[in-house]
């Protein structure tokens, strides 16, 4: 009887490990996909307002790139 006291006690304290370390994991797997999403908007927000700025001082160039990536417009 002891002995399964002990034994459910061990994969319990087991139990708590595995699960200790696989949600530090995942929270550094999180974490690191936040912080790849907070730099690829920073660089979005950027183009965007480069292609803005494009738009309002060359027209032209802006249809041009608006083609070249997406395709001719109707």
């Amino acid at each position: 009887m002891l002995r399964t006291i002990f034994t459910i006690g061990l994969f319990a304290v087991l139990g708590v490990v595995a699960l200790n370390l696989l949600f530090g994991i995942f929270s550094v797997v999180v974490g690191l996909a936040l912080w790849l999403f907070w730099i690829a908007l920073k660089i979005a927000l950027v183009g965007l307002i480069i292609y803005f700025v494009i738009r309002v001082v060359s027209p032209d160039t802006a249809r041009r790139m608006r083609e070249r990536w997406s395709g001719s417009s109707l």
